[in-house]
């Protein structure tokens, strides 16, 4: 692991002062606020809930998405992997948590997402062995696949979210344009502090622009309450159905590789080596979220994506930053009128900032890829080529598994989860079980020295 010359302590461990942790923390928060609140609002709508229940659910999630970025960035003895990582509910869980939501109601979901949780927890060191079919050729193959999958979130954003009956106006674009160009004239002209904040900064550019537009309102702060408590099972004691909890499990699986990729790209990033035993700390932790989830009115937990890029946009490595994002996330949990305040932000300014973000992640993906070796071993090259086609179908054709059995389609619309599940298959048929795709095992094999 890098060490900071400076202060003898590795970047990821670093605590920084309390103002700068609460600025590129609330920075992380705004990234992936919109994508927190997303699951929850489905959810509400599939299960017809009225306003108010509504407004509970996002609390809860909220509230509970905070301590599970605590568990994960801090940690609880071999719980959390201690990486700048934050947690969020998975998209993947979506489609059968609408089916149950409206088959058997809440009460239903939430017994399926604590078994699932426990399941999870007790697997974790069971599929953290699976570690050593995750060379540099696969982590930066599925590193480059969650980079393009979301681009796609981030430019809908821009275009003022799906469904807006203005989608891909010149006002929403030019916001967008607007963010943009001013990280990027931050990260040119500014170093240090200011470079760090150049995404929150750039959102606070487009809030300012978005205003004349008439693109911001406030009206539902007024609306929302000050003090919301989360009350375990506030729906009714959860439902235990086999088939719900199966279905559930399957989601987790899915999880488990995702979380595995994007554990691998932010210790990529900070400069940490994830193991067996780091991966099985981070795993366990998902699952514990995840039953604690179910007991506090939320969903299954996982790392989000989304801000695997923002790590590497600011350079900020320190997991206490994410640690303070967990921390605002508890607050806006319990304080609804704060966080009605930054659901506010509009979709096109987070466009701007979304674009930038999941490039990098993109980029860093193909920074991987880097460490392979191509020229000696061109098997390579067809690894990463058709992993990346295979993961990129749902994003560019979501219909084109529709025809396939209910079972697998929680698999089949995960483009990471397919193209994750094609580079260890390519990888180990063409390597060996081994997976000796990188550039320096090979030299090693070869006889080859510097």
């Amino acid at each position: 692991m890098a060490i900071n010359n400076n202060t003898g302590v590795a970047p990821v461990d670093e605590m920084l002062p309390v103002g700068k942790l609460f600025v590129y923390g609330l920075q992380h928060v705004l990234a992936m606020y919109a994508g927190a609140v997303a699951v929850p609002l489905i959810i509400a709508g599939a299960a017809k809930l009225t306003p108010a229940q509504t407004a509970f659910l996002i609390n809860a999630d909220l509230f509970t998405c905070g301590i599970a970025t605590l568990i994960q960035t801090l940690g609880i003895g071999k719980i959390g992997i201690k990486i700048p990582v934050i947690q969020g509910v998975t998209f993947a869980a979506v489609t059968p948590m609408v089916i149950m939501a409206q088959s058997g109601g809440m009460t239903l979901i939430f017994g399926s997402v604590i078994v699932a949780g426990i399941f999870t927890f007790l697997v974790a060191p069971y599929f953290s062995s699976l570690i050593r079919f995750f060379p540099p050729i696969v982590t930066g193959t599925i590193i480059t696949i969650i980079g393009i999958s979301l681009l796609p979130v981030g430019i809908n954003w821009a275009a003022g979210g799906v469904g807006n009956k203005n989608f891909a106006s010149l006002t929403y674009i030019f916001v967008a344009a607007v963010v943009l160009i001013s990280i990027l004239l931050i990260n040119k002209l500014f170093r240090g502090f200011i470079s760090h904040i150049a995404v929150l900064l750039g959102l606070l550019v487009g809030l300012i622009v978005a205003v004349p537009f008439n693109l911001v309102s406030f009206a539902e702060v007024a609306k929302a309450p000050w003090l919301g408590i989360t009350i375990p099972f506030h729906f009714g004691f959860p439902i235990f159905d086999l088939g719900a909890i199966i279905s559930m499990i399957l989601v987790m699986f899915v999880v488990m590789v995702e979380s595995t990729g994007d554990f691998l790209a932010i210790g990529e990033i900070v400069g940490k080596k994830i193991g067996k035993d780091e991966l099985t700390a981070g795993l366990r932790a998902d699952g514990l979220s995840t039953a604690l989830g179910g007991v506090l009115n939320a969903f299954p937990y996982t790392a989000f994506a989304q801000n695997v890029g923002l790590v590497g946009l600011t350079g900020v490595k320190s997991r206490y930053v994410v640690a303070m994002s967990g921390l605002i996330l508890v607050v806006l949990g319990l304080f609804p009128k704060m966080a009605t305040i930054i659901a506010s932000l509009p979709n096109a300014v987070l466009g701007g900032a979304g674009i930038a973000m999941f490039g990098i992640v993109a980029a860093s993906g193909i920074k991987t890829l880097t460490k392979v070796d191509f020229e000696h071993n061109p098997s390579n090259l067809f690894i990463v080529a058709i992993s990346i086609g295979i993961g990129l179908i749902p994003v560019l054709v979501p219909k084109f598994f529709q025809n396939f059995p209910p079972w697998s389609q929680t698999i089949m619309h995960s483009g990471i989860t397919l193209g994750s599940i094609a580079a260890v298959i390519l990888n180990a048929f063409f390597n060996g079980s081994k997976g000796a795709g990188d550039s320096d095992e090979l030299k090693a094999h070869a006889g080859i020295r510097e």
